[in-house]
């Protein structure tokens, strides 16, 4: 069972750059306004809307430091919450929508969803590159229809294992668009959280965690 990047939760950079912007235009403001009232003319002296005006800019400055650093610690916390939620799924069986499966032990298996029964699907199979590797026609029923591929390619080849992608175009008895997604079931063996959110990781295929339809134990 292999979880990477446990301890790293990124957090938000832009918040962070943008956060010590606005400390530096308020630092500045600070020096501004100091310098104008200690060097200003007793017979001229600041006029007082203003001097009102300066104070309401150094409040809405202040606050604005206020809310980024609130927000930033949200957004922290967050990502932390969604790093432990996914370390929870390991060692469960979920599944989840996505258009990826792997390929291991020659056998690649699929969820078929089709929004109804559909008279002819078109069914291809890609690799990382994109490259259509195998291509097939079969009838879908209405609802969840499981595609097992067994990693031979259109020629017959024998194809490596690792993992490749499903597209489907469907259509019914009319000739109309019959809308079909892709799922993919297995238990999680891994987290990877080495970016901006987590990803479960079923044997090399990831998905994300908001793309998990059910778990079970």
């Amino acid at each position: 069972m292999a979880v990477s990047g446990v301890n790293n939760v990124s957090s938000n950079t832009s918040l962070s750059g943008s956060g010590k912007t606005i400390a530096g235009n308020f630092d500045t403001f600070l020096q501004i306004l100091t310098t104008q009232l200690k060097n200003q003319n007793p017979l001229d002296p600041l006029d007082t809307n203003q001097f009102t005006a300066q104070l309401v800019q150094f409040s809405g400055v202040e606050q604005q430091l206020k809310t980024n650093s609130y927000l930033e610690a949200l957004i922290n916390v967050n990502a932390s919450s969604s790093g432990t939620q996914a370390m929870n799924l390991i060692g469960k069986q979920v599944t989840a929508d996505t258009v990826a499966s792997e390929l291991r032990d020659g056998k690649a298996t699929w969820i078929l969803d089709s929004s109804e029964k559909a008279s002819m699907a078109k069914i291809q199979i890609k690799d990382a590159s994109g490259n259509v590797v195998y291509a097939a026609e079969r009838s879908l029923d209405a609802g969840e229809n499981t595609f097992v591929w067994d990693g031979k390619g259109t020629d017959g080849t024998t194809l490596p294992d690792g993992v490749y992608s499903v597209a489907v175009s469907a259509t019914n008895v009319a000739g109309g668009t019959v809308s079909v997604t892709s799922q993919m079931s297995g238990k999680v063996d891994g987290i990877d959280l080495s970016g901006d959110q987590p990803y479960l990781l079923i044997g090399k295929a990831r998905f994300s965690l908001g793309s998990v339809k059910s778990v079970r134990a």
